[in-house]
Order: C-alpha cells, then structure tokens, then sequence
C-alpha cells in the first residue's frame, strides 16, 4: 500500500469518527443556516430565562393599558368600600345609634347612590365617562374627611348620601356597584370589545375581589388596635376614614391617561336612547325592582345582623369577608367559561337560584361559624353571576347608550334598596332578628325567575357568533 493510499483511508477514518461525534455534539456550534436558531438555546442564562417566561402568566392580548388603568381604579375603589362597608355599620352603633336609626343612616345613603348612579350614567353618554370617574374620587375623598372631622349624625347623612359611604361594598361585589359602575362599565366593554367583553369583566371582577379581601383584612385594625395598644374603636374607625379619603384622590388620578372614543352627536330631536337600548331597558327595570328591596335589607344590615345574632366583633367580620373575597375569585375566573358552555341568560339564573337557597338557610343557622360557611359558598354563587349581568348589559344594548343603561337599569334596584334597611331595622327590632334574610331570599327567587322569562330569547353578539 502507497503512502498515499494510507494517508487517504487515515483521513477517511477520522471523517467517520468526526461525524460519528458530531451526533453528540451542540449543534449550534456548528456554523451553519440554523445556527442562528439555535444559538438562544446554548445559553444557560437564556434558557432559563425562556423556562420562566413559560412559567410565567401571560398578559391577555386584550388587556391594554387603559384596561389595566381602570382595573387599578377598581382595585383602589373595592379595598376602601369593603372596609367601610364593615366599619360604618359598627361605627355608627359605637357612636350609640340603634338598628333604626342605623337603617335610616343607609336608607339615605342609598338614595344618593340611587341618584348619583342615574346621573353618572346620562351625564357620562353626554360629557364623558372619564371625567365623571374622577369627578366622584374627589367626593368619596372629601365625604371621607368629613367622616373624621364630625360625629354630628345631620351631617354625616348628607357625606354618606353623597360619596356613598359605605355601600356597594357587599362581600364578593368587589367594589362593583354604585355611582361609579355606568361609566367604568362603558370605558371597560368599549376598550375589550365583544369577543373579550365578559372575560374583561370576570377579570376586573378579580381585581375587586382580591382588594376587598385586603380592605377586610384592614377593617380587623380597630380591634387589634384596641386590643395591642389600648386604641378607642372610634379613634381607629377615623384613621380607616382617612384612608378613604387617600384613596379617593388615588382613584381619580389613575383614570386620567384613560383614552376615550369620541361619541357621534345625536342631532336636535332625535330619540336619546335607541330602540334596541328601550326594549332591553324595560325589562332590566322590572327584574332589578324585584331585586332592589332584597339588596336593601342585606347590604350592610348584614354585618349588623351578624353583630346582633352572633355578637360578632369587627375582627370577625373583616376575616369573614376576608374569606368570602377570596372565595369569590374561582367564580368570577369561571365567569366567561360558563357563560360561554350554558349561555349569559342559564348562566346567571342557575347562579341566582342556588344563592337564594343559601341564603335561607343561613338564615337559620344556630351558629356563626356555620352561618359563615353558607354566606362564603352564597358568595361563590352570588359573584359568578355578577360579571356576566354587566357583560350581558352592555352586550345587547346600543355601545352609545350603555353608560345610560347601566345607570338607569339600576335605579329600581336602588330606589328600592333604598327603602330595604329601613325596613330591615323595623323586622329586626319588632319581629324576628333574621327576618329580613327570608324575605330576601323569597324576592331573589322571583328575580331569578323573571329574569328568565324578559331575557331567555335576548342573545349577546358573541353568542349569535358562535350559533351554527
């Protein structure tokens, strides 16, 4: 064998050897058209970073900035009306009133609400959703101080019915009723569309319910104030007050980079509301009438109720509604799911029903752990329907009516609920302490009936885009 032959078999040798490792080598040190590709992976510290981006939540496609700017605006709302809605009942029975005059005191807030929700929602079609959100920051922030710089019962009347002091804080609402809801129920189903509509609102929904549970955790502060440091329970209830008012000027400054779409201009003569907006209205009025008187007597003559028939301190309340915020995030994440498998309507009346039965039976119930155990599995229901009432709302009315819609669809429930602590205190004090529960539950079941019966054949738009 020639010199030559032998050096030729050598190289071919080391060609088989160099391929044979070749298959265990990282490929992306080989130069070549997909090294480029895949280069990332030969870094240790990229492929980490790449595993914890998968780990990671991802942000929705839908949910731009001006989403994120209301949802923050909710969360700011819900964390101060969830502990107000447990502090002021206590408040106003450490400043020595009774359950009438504590009914009065929500009977009156009630009313403003019911007036203020049904301004906000014309005014905002006309001027603008925006101004009037920050608009009412500004008076829950100045209604908060006057809670802290007077006790005169006159005068906390009139801030309660204007910055709505303590109502729409409801364990699970999450801050999603009252004055503000027309124009953030607008701005929200206007910058998600219809596709993402109701996972906006189980998602802002979320945003509520994690709050609250943090303002439930602040309203326990009065009693370990008492209890560590020797704090008066009135003394501490004000400094929860001036809280409010912080957090009423912080909601009116993260709505500001909020954009919104300008509105056509209905010419002289024209109908304010569209035809599709009236026939949807209607029924909304009659179903949330039935509703109103219930909400009314449940609201925050629930916490009172609790006090009264379990001697409940406000240590226990706010763990209470800590735990039902909490309870109330599977079921608003559910929201759309179910929405989207049973249909907006079968939705929110299997919910309603199943809250109804809870209801009553926690009316009855001998003790206040399990008193507490069927208000937190009422909560679950109650807010799972929460979300998808407002997504269907917006759905099937005209998009330049729906901040009227959503004020004026609510007045029946507010005027109604407003007449319900009054009546509350009444049945309270003359007649059997949990009374009013019953009765609110008997009225919640017919809501849920006729809400069936006015909406069975109203479908959203993004039910018509998936029927075949």
């Amino acid at each position: 064998m020639t010199e030559q032959e032998a050096e030729g078999r050598k190289g071919e040798r080391r060609e088989e050897k160099g391929g044979t490792a070749s298959e265990g080598r990282d490929l992306s040190q080989e130069p070549g058209p997909f090294s480029s590709l895949l280069s990332p992976f030969s870094s240790p510290s990229l492929r980490l970073s790449l595993l914890a981006s998968r780990l990671s939540p991802r942000v929705p496609s839908w949910l731009g900035r001006d989403l994120r700017l209301l949802f923050a605006g909710r969360g700011l709302r819900s964390i101060s009306q969830s502990y107000l809605a447990v502090i002021v009942p206590l408040y106003l029975a450490h400043l020595g009133y009774g359950p009438v005059r504590i009914g009065v005191f929500f009977t009156v807030g009630a009313v403003g609400s019911m007036t203020l929700t049904a301004a906000v929602g014309v005014l905002s079609d006309r001027f603008g959703r925006k101004p009037l959100l920050v608009l009412l920051g500004v008076l829950t922030a100045l209604c908060g101080l006057v809670f802290v710089a007077t006790q005169r019962f006159a005068i906390l009347l009139v801030a309660a019915g204007i910055g709505t002091i303590g109502r729409g804080g409801g364990a699970g609402s999450g801050g999603a009723f009252g004055p503000y809801a027309p124009a953030e129920q607008a701005l929200i189903a206007e910058h998600a569309g219809d596709r993402y509509r109701t996972h906006a609102f189980g998602m802002v929904a979320v945003v509520g319910v994690l709050s609250a549970a943090l303002g439930s955790l602040l309203a326990t502060t009065p009693t370990l104030l008492h209890r560590t440091m020797g704090v008066s329970d009135l003394t501490a209830e004000r400094g929860l007050f001036l809280l409010t008012a912080v957090l009423g000027l912080a909601m009116s400054v993260v709505v500001l980079p909020v954009s919104e779409a300008k509105r056509a201009v209905r010419m002289p003569g024209a109908r304010r509301l569209h035809k599709r907006t009236r026939h949807v209205l209607i029924r909304f009025l009659v179903t949330n009438a039935t509703n109103g008187l219930a909400v009314g007597m449940l609201g925050p003559i629930l916490v009172y109720w609790f006090h009264v028939r379990y001697h409940a301190t406000s240590g226990q309340l706010g763990t209470l509604f800590f735990l039902a915020n909490i309870a109330a995030v599977p079921s608003n994440l559910a929201a759309a799911r179910i929405a989207r498998r049973l249909g907006a309507v079968k939705a929110i009346v299997t919910a309603r029903l199943v809250s109804v039965v809870l209801l009553a039976g926690m009316a009855v119930m001998p003790s206040f752990l399990l008193a507490g155990v069927f208000f937190l599995l009422r909560t679950q229901a109650n807010t799972l329907s929460a979300p998808i009432r407002q997504s269907f709302l917006m759905g099937v009315v005209d998009a330049a009516d729906r901040s009227t819609a959503a004020g004026l669809s609510n007045l029946p429930l507010q005027a109604f609920s407003s007449v319900g602590p009054t009546v509350a205190g009444q049945l309270m004090q003359m007649a059997w302490v949990s009374l009013p529960l019953e009765i609110a539950a008997v009225l919640q079941g017919v809501n849920a009936v006729l809400y069936f019966l006015f909406f069975r054949n109203i479908v959203p738009p993004e039910e018509r885009e998936l029927a075949p």
